[in-house]
């Protein structure tokens, strides 16, 4: 499951770099991509699930569809 960040906190660089400690960007960088890597696997698996949930909906429709309906006729 992918996890939640709310914010994002980075120690300073050393005193002789300006910025942002490169290794935690970097390392923050990683989960944020593995995060979307995970969310886009879900997504593709939902929506192959949905696809198969309405193609067997139509498959009954078309078979049971017609009788129900000549019943309700007579």
């Amino acid at each position: 499951m992918a996890r939640r960040c709310v914010a994002a906190r980075f120690s300073l660089a050393h005193w002789w770099r300006r910025g942002l400690d490169p290794d935690e960007v970097h390392d923050f960088l990683d989960r944020v991509a593995d995060d979307l890597a995970t969310t886009y696997e879900l997504l593709h698996h939902s929506q192959q699930e949905t696809n198969r949930v309405k193609e067997a909906l139509r498959r009954w429709q078309s078979q049971y569809a017609p009788r129900v309906n000549e019943q309700s006729y007579r």
